[in-house]
């Protein structure tokens, strides 16, 4: 939580600037984040505050931060994943929604969904069960050794065909190598940050942050025919879809843009490492 406060406190203090408020300390923000928690939480029906629904209340909270910074109303930005949870695709939630949330998805078009969520996801346990046989692997006392499967099919594949021992093997050789090599040290360089994000969201104030959904290595596109670029200024985005991608260690997770727009500008290149939460690009 304090570090996804800690990468929305430049946007929001850029807003509070520009609409003439005194800025917010960090200190200020954590109290005004569990403030708005506790007005947010109630609204979209009480979810249980465990993983991922205790996410999604947050990422609210906090976007609500940023609306009210740039004088807009409450909700006025909600990701895919917690619509996802509004809309009742991932269970009934214990609570009622409050009037404005639903009023919103009316306007937005949405349908509430009141069927079995586990029926929008097709069974795939068949098929890892097949691939376990044709292998000759046993799937376990209590089918353990196929669920891993299911769950971890790359990693589990590796570990079971023994790519995963080599890989270990020769990065433990290689540092035992290093270990025995002569310790050379060197002066630390403090590398300057690649833009001004306070100058870009004061020149854009009306700008909405894309944020890294997780850790990994910036991949704005992924093109087979030439070099992967990111995204022209003034290129144009669409509200809960992709508009690049992050590689985490244990796959590729879409970067979604929270509004309609375009791009007006982008604070990570192409294959930089980013930190969950990281402003990426700013759409406007």
């Amino acid at each position: 939580m304090m570090s996804d406060l800690t990468g929305f406190k430049a946007a929001i203090n850029a807003s509070e600037r520009a609409n003439g408020k005194p800025e917010s300390s960090l200190d200020s923000l954590m109290v005004q984040l569990f403030n708005e928690v506790e007005y947010v939480w109630p609204r979209l029906g009480y979810p249980p505050l465990v993983t991922p629904f205790s996410q999604y209340v947050k990422n609210t909270a906090l976007m609500n931060l940023l609306a009210m910074a740039q004088n807009k109303p409450r909700f006025s930005t909600i990701d895919k994943d917690t619509w996802g949870m509004i809309l009742g695709k991932m269970g009934k939630l214990p609570g009622e929604l409050a009037p404005e949330i639903v009023q919103i998805a009316k306007e937005k078009g949405m349908e509430f969904y009141t069927g079995n969520p586990q029926d929008m996801y097709p069974d795939e346990l068949p098929k890892y069960r097949e691939m376990m046989k044709e292998k000759g692997w046993d799937c376990g006392q209590d089918d353990e050794e196929l669920f891993n499967m299911a769950m971890f099919e790359r990693q589990y594949l590796d570990y079971r065909s023994g790519i995963a021992k080599e890989r270990f093997n020769k990065d433990l050789e290689a540092f035992r190598e290093k270990a025995g090599a002569p310790i050379v040290v060197k002066r630390a360089v403090v590398e300057m940050p690649e833009f001004d994000l306070g100058a870009l969201l004061a020149k854009y104030p009306k700008a909405t942050p894309v944020q890294a959904p997780v850790a990994g290595q910036m991949l704005w596109q992924v093109d087979v025919d030439g070099p992967s670029t990111a995204p022209a200024v003034g290129t144009k985005v669409a509200a809960g879809k992709p508009c690049g991608y992050v590689q985490a260690w244990y796959g590729m997770e879409e970067l979604l843009a929270a509004t309609d727009g375009q791009i007006v500008a982008v604070t990570a290149p192409h294959g930089k490492k980013v930190a969950k939460g990281e402003i990426v690009a700013l759409v406007q």
